[in-house]
Formats: structure tokens, sequence, C-alpha cells
């Protein structure tokens, strides 16, 4: 039996889709059905009842799909055992929300090539609904954002939160403290409309009784700070984020007498019969935060 052909009929069972499975499996649509079609074909069953459009098993695909994983997971062992991909580069798909590779995403990259030689990084930069979205396609193996992925396909951990603080220019904003009513009366950066840190601003002020800045949404931190190098007013940043920026740029932390709500961060993923490079990338990162917490 071509467990290739047992790998293509897992991910389109586990992705619901033969076109997601290709995706993910970097062939055609045409390739992997067909290689589902051998499958059927050796087996004398029909796998996949093809009467509609929607993706659905048979009855003998069902109990397959269950055989598969576990021809699927001794064919990882013995891998393992054998070393038999050792050397080989092995890509994964991460994707991050800014936040994230604001702060500590770089060092903690650069700290696990050390442990996992064999991994290629694909990353994306998104917002925190694109990324669930795409994990729960199957377009992304690993992402790091502010939303869990909910799906019973995709597993979520909690990561530790993010503080978060307002940031303003290193030379205008230079008072000793501010007050909700001082933050009313400057222009507000925060992140896109519907977010968690758009949210908490709002209900912050509400909170309070005090009537509401005008706000800026932003979904990106670059360009948040470079409206604040402009003039253009104050930002919600995660706290790290800011101390990294103010290195560089005029940006100050700006004290106040109320805490912003944190940035709660979710790594969500799709397990993988054949490798455990995602599991240990995770581990990885896990280790990673619990060793440098973010700032407080």
């Amino acid at each position: 039996m071509n467990l290739r052909f047992v790998e293509a009929f897992h991910w389109a069972v586990s992705l619901k889709s033969v076109t997601r499975a290709a995706e993910k499996l970097h062939i055609t649509q045409s390739a992997l059905s067909a290689r589902i079609a051998a499958l059927e074909e050796e087996l004398g069953v029909v796998l996949v009842d093809r009467r509609d459009k929607q993706f659905r098993l048979t009855v003998a695909g069902q109990r397959f799909h269950v055989l598969a994983q576990r021809l699927l997971e001794v064919q990882r062992q013995v891998k393992e055992e054998m070393g038999s991909s050792v050397g080989r580069p092995m890509a994964l798909r991460i994707g991050a929300i800014e936040s994230v590779v604001h702060t500590w995403l770089t060092s903690w990259l650069q700290e696990m090539r050390a442990s996992q030689p064999e991994f290629e990084l694909e990353l994306t930069v998104e917002t925190s609904p694109v990324l669930t979205d795409q994990v729960r396609r199957g377009a992304q193996d690993l992402v790091f954002a502010a939303l869990p992925a909910m799906d019973a396909s995709v597993r979520t951990r909690a990561l530790p939160p993010m503080p978060m603080v307002f940031a303003g220019h290193a030379q205008h904003h230079t008072r000793a403290r501010y007050s909700l009513l001082d933050l009313s009366c400057i222009e507000l950066l925060t992140f896109q409309r519907g977010s968690q840190p758009h949210q908490s601003v709002l209900e912050l002020f509400q909170q309070h009784g005090v009537p509401l800045p005008r706000m800026h949404a932003i979904s990106s931190i670059s360009a948040m700070v470079q409206l604040v190098e402009g003039g253009f007013g104050i930002a919600t940043l995660p706290q790290a984020a800011a101390a990294q920026l103010a290195r560089r740029v005029p940006l100050r932390q700006l004290a106040t007498e109320f805490q912003l709500a944190p940035l709660p961060i979710h790594a969500s993923y799709r397990e993988d019969p054949t490798s455990t490079l995602t599991e240990s990338v995770l581990a990885s990162a896990l280790d990673y935060l619990a060793r440098n917490p973010p700032a407080a």
C-alpha cells in the first residue's frame, strides 16, 4: 500500500476538501483525486461519497480513516527510529499577528533553530480572524493569534497574554501621568475595529464615563508607530513592542492612572500524524515564553 495515497486520503478527510488537501501537500487537485481513487481500487471499496459537491465519507471511508491515521503514525515512528528524516528540510507554515512579530517571535526563532536544524519557515503576518480561518482551512500549520481557532479538528493552546500600554511621541507627550480625561483630548490609534484592543479601549472610557477620543483603527503596528512619529496621536501597543521600538524611534510609554486589558494570545494548529514538527515547534515556543514572559 502506497502511504502517499494514504496521506492524501487523510488530509482530504481532515480538511474536508480535496482542494485544500492538494494545497497542503503541494500537488494538483487531480493528482490527489487520483491517489484516493487508486487507494479505493486497491482496497476494493468506495471511500468517498461523490454524489454531491460536499466532501463526505462512506461508512468504509470512516472506518479506513481510523486505520489510515494509525498507518501514518507508524510511518512517522519508523522514520524517527531509523533516522531517515535527518537532514531533510521540513517547511512549516506559521502565521502570526503583528503583536507577536514585534515582540518575541524573532528571538524565539533564533533560539529554536539550534534544536530544529531541519526547520524551514514560511511566515505569514495577518490579522487574527484571517489567521484562524487559514488554520481551519489547512492553509497554515501553526498560528499565533489573539483569537482561538474554533474548530473540532484544530487544537488551541493559550499563551501568556501581552500587557498593553499607551505610547506617545517622546518629545510631544511629556506629562508625568495621564488621566482618561487627558487622553480623551488626544487622537487615539488602536487596532482594527472589533479587535480585543479596540473593544477594551471603548469599554475603559465607557466604564469611567469619560468622552471617547477620536479613534483611528489601524491594523499595522508599523503604521501606528509612523503616525505617532508624525504627531498624529498616541497608540495602544503591547508593552514589549513599545519598549523595543523606543530604542529606534522617539516613542515612550505613557504613565496612566489605569491599566489596559492585556492582549490574549492563542496558538492554534492541526495535528499531523506524519510528523511531530508542529508539536515540537509549539513546545519550543511555550518553553521560550515560560523563560521569557511578556513584560508586566
